[in-house]
């Protein structure tokens, strides 16, 4: 592709030096999976490439005795990122927290206090939660459109808390001994369903208003829901005739809230696997697709299409139709799950490519190329109407990060298409998002 200058891409990077096969690799630096110096390194990487922002998930609980995850154990995301927010200056932080498992005021004072501290850069990954019912004295989970409808709530909520202390509020008038204006600073007086509180928050209004609110749910709800309140959309699409559809059905509900639809960013995941060569890529993605134990993943796959048995099956064999759930029926991931139904029904997938979609990039899209080529399908899809930019995961860790934002960054810059300086300070600014007043 050439150059050209049209809309500008956005970029974000998951924050992780690891993954579910990689790890093993001698080089990957597992044993640091609890310490901050890597996290540095992908956060210093991704701000010297200009990127958008750093994005983390996070669980709550581990399955036992046999975990789903390849390696066990993971930082609790808020508190990284307010040790990351010390050590950048202007790349956005986008962190998870689920609305089922938390109460409004804590989050939102929490939220508050790291955009504060980051200056405005903040994201909150608004999550449901598909699992640790366990670990809040549930017997299950509570299910899909119940945790939806208390979501809604807490949004309200957390929202009245973020604005009841009025921008001008805080005066440190030392003169008069004046801190705060208490006309200034309001109750909210919260009675719903789910939630009374009274407000207000303990803490000054956050620099960007609130936090940019990014959601990541691929269901029918959870894509009314992204319509409602997201700015951000996180989304796994494998399939470009599949993402463009997302794409036109999330700005269409946008459109119908009464939104403006150019306000809502789409951000497709993309594991991405970098080689001087196409053929060198292509061994490194095969290398990838050894390491995946596909016993665990197989494991990890029945769970999430509802608790089917895989385990007759031979690899390379298809999944009988039949054995396949109606995902929309699930508690659990609904929306990920149809992902890799489709793939079953509708593209014959056997059981070892549907474990090898899971186990590399857990449904989400998947290039492999030189710099070039990966740039090339980057601007493909957002030509083609399918994303407004990606979430990048590097399939090679932290030498893959460098690779992306030292030799497939630079090519989008000279096409035009993504930026070579931070124009602004704050995630708002980043993505062209209207302050909240």
């Amino acid at each position: 592709m050439g150059k050209r200058h049209g809309r500008h891409i956005h970029l974000g990077l998951w924050l992780t030096f690891l993954d579910a096969a990689d790890w093993r690799n001698p080089d990957s630096r597992a044993e640091e999976l609890n310490s901050l110096a890597p996290y540095v390194e992908v956060a210093e990487i991704g701000e010297r490439a200009k990127l958008d922002a750093l994005i983390r998930g996070d669980g709550l609980g581990l399955p036992l005795p046999s975990p789903d995850q390849a390696y066990a154990g993971s930082l609790e995301i808020l508190t990284l990122l307010a040790a990351l927010a010390a050590r950048t200056e202007k790349i956005g932080l986008i962190g998870t927290a689920s609305t089922t498992f938390t109460e409004p005021y804590n989050l939102a004072r929490t939220l508050a206090t790291l955009d504060h501290i980051s200056n405005g850069r903040v994201g909150w990954n608004i999550v449901t939660s598909v699992a640790g019912e366990e670990q809040f004295g549930y017997d299950q989970i509570p299910g899909h459109e119940e945790r939806y409808e208390r979501a809604d709530e807490f949004i309200e909520v957390v929202s009245k808390l973020w604005a009841s202390w009025e921008s001008d509020a805080v005066l440190v008038d030392r003169e008069n001994g004046v801190f705060f204006d208490p006309k200034k600073i309001n109750r909210i007086d919260h009675h719903g369903k789910h939630f009374h509180v009274a407000g207000p928050l303990n803490i000054a209004r956050p620099p960007q208003g609130r936090p940019v609110f990014v959601q990541a749910g691929d269901s029918d709800r959870g894509r009314n829901f992204a319509a409602e309140h997201a700015e951000l959309v996180f989304t796994a699409q494998r399939d470009l005739e599949k993402a463009q559809a997302f794409y036109r059905d999330v700005k269409e509900r946008v459109k119908r809230q009464g939104r403006d639809e150019s306000r809502v960013s789409i951000l497709p995941g993309l594991v991405v696997t970098i080689g001087a060569t196409e053929a060198e890529a292509r061994e490194l993605h095969d290398q990838f697709l050894a390491r995946i134990d596909y016993e665990r993943t197989r494991t990890s796959l029945e769970a999430l299409l509802g608790g089917i048995d895989l385990s007759d099956i031979d690899l390379d064999e298809q999944v009988p139709e039949e054995r396949l759930p109606e995902a929309a029926t699930l508690t659990r991931q609904p929306g990920r799950a149809q992902i890799f139904v489709d793939l079953a029904k509708e593209k014959g997938a056997t059981l070892r490519q549907l474990l090898q979609a899971l186990g590399t990039a857990h449904g989400h899209g998947r290039v492999f190329g030189t710099p070039r080529q990966v740039a090339d399908h980057i601007e493909r899809w957002a030509e083609a109407g399918a994303a407004d930019g990606f979430a990048i995961s590097p399939a090679q860790g932290l030498a893959g990060a460098r690779l992306f934002a030292d030799e497939v960054v630079p090519i989008l810059q000279d096409r035009g298409v993504f930026r070579r300086e931070y124009t602004g300070s704050t995630l708002r600014d980043h993505f062209g998002l209207w302050p909240v007043s």
